[in-house]
């Protein structure tokens, strides 16, 4: 069921090609019209005029039109279903009036313009019309995005120092471990080197910076102590994260809205030595646009209440506000990670999400690790995010 998609949209808004195709393609799966092509032409508000003035004799944008290919009754016969073409202009306009994100809206679009070609009109009568909005609405219910590219695991060696640490001695060693995580498939290693050195030393980080064959994220408080052994290190990518000492683990995201002056000027300076920054935030529309002010190269998005939800309902709740800042992120420019309290049950849903590129897991594996061996607890974890 090939999805043709042109995109000639030069705009600002960042799109994601591979998840409307994922898409369209549902859809077509959904209608039971899979042996059928469809056209997808995504455009700026000028062509979309140009096409309704000489088309539609309407001198004006639109959000969304359909052409269909010959005759409805000719459907199942023709391989060609037809087109849709959206203004990407357009959409995002109704989007923000809307609260949805642009991929979200662009999704309605699609179905919206979908059923036009399987012949319904809304326009026609208010029969017509309460029918086709309820298919519609059972296509956009029925759709679940699956990403077409596996996402990236990077293994957090932290806990196996906190270990070592407990009893003061050289085992087990974090190099070690990052060594066999990725011997099993794992695509980067992320250490937080903390400002009391309760679990990784200065003299961990440095080997690991030799023996890494990935990449290595270095998390890190946003310390002149902590910037200045960055930027000697020079690791593959730093994520910046708020940091307490009472703290178990890191609570919440950063707040990059309250400190934008501070955080633009450390990004600077990595950005100087060329090492990307990454900040860490909770699912928040005013820190992914605080992120992209300071000129963060990616976000970590939070999904620590989404792994402490204790309910189906809550847990339902915060997917979509992860789902939804990833997309927004995604939109703005950012590359999106995500990371805090994932295991191997409720890891799936994130991996799955299109707009997330790796995912950070430390606690679950090491966890696992200790019954399976931790070449198996990776390889588990890889398999989870290569069949989301």
């Amino acid at each position: 069921m090939p999805v043709l998609l042109t995109n000639n949209y030069s705009g600002p808004y960042h799109l994601c090609p591979a998840l409307l195709i994922t898409k369209a393609e549902k859809i077509l799966l959904l209608a039971g019209m899979e042996d059928h092509e469809l056209s997808l032409l995504l455009l700026d508000d000028p062509a979309m005029q140009e096409i309704n003035r000489q088309w539609r004799h309407k001198d004006k944008a639109t959000n969304v039109l359909s052409f269909p290919q010959g005759q409805d009754d000719a459907f199942d016969q023709h391989p060609m279903l037809g087109d849709i073409i959206i203004s990407i202009d357009t959409a995002q306009r109704e989007a923000q009036d809307n609260g949805l994100t642009l991929h979200r809206y662009l999704t309605t679009l699609l179905v919206h313009g979908f059923v036009h070609l399987l012949g319904y009109d809304h326009e026609r009568s208010d029969d017509d019309a309460d029918e086709m909005f309820a298919l519609e609405h059972s296509y956009l219910t029925a759709i679940e995005t699956r990403r077409t590219k596996m996402v990236n695991l990077a293994i957090n060696v932290d806990h196996v120092a906190t270990l070592r640490q407990a009893r003061g001695n050289t085992e087990p060693d974090p190099v070690t471990a990052a060594a066999i995580a990725e011997l099993a498939g794992a695509v980067g290693i992320v250490v937080h080197l903390r400002e009391d050195r309760r679990h990784m030393q200065d003299r961990d980080i440095e080997i690991l910076r030799k023996t890494v064959q990935t990449k290595l994220n270095l998390e890190m408080g946003a310390t002149e102590e902590i910037i200045k052994i960055a930027l000697n290190l020079g690791p593959d990518m730093v994520t910046l994260v708020p940091e307490k000492r009472a703290e178990l683990t890191t609570e919440g995201g950063l707040d990059v809205a309250g400190q934008k002056a501070k955080l633009k000027k450390v990004i600077a300076r990595m950005t100087k030595k060329n090492i990307p920054v990454s900040l860490f935030i909770d699912p928040d529309s005013a820190q992914i646009q605080a992120s992209k002010e300071v000129g963060a190269t990616f976000v970590e998005i939070h999904t620590g209440r989404y792994a402490d939800a204790t309910s189906e309902e809550e847990e339902d709740k915060e997917f979509l506000l992860i789902a939804a800042a990833a997309e927004e992120a995604y939109e703005s420019g950012l590359r999106v990670n995500a990371g805090h309290g994932l295991n191997y049950v409720n890891a799936g849903r994130i991996a799955a999400l299109p707009t997330i590129e790796e995912l950070s897991i430390g606690h679950a594996i090491m966890a696992r690790a200790i019954f399976t061996g931790l070449d198996q607890a990776v390889r588990e974890m890889v398999d989870i995010c290569r069949f989301a």
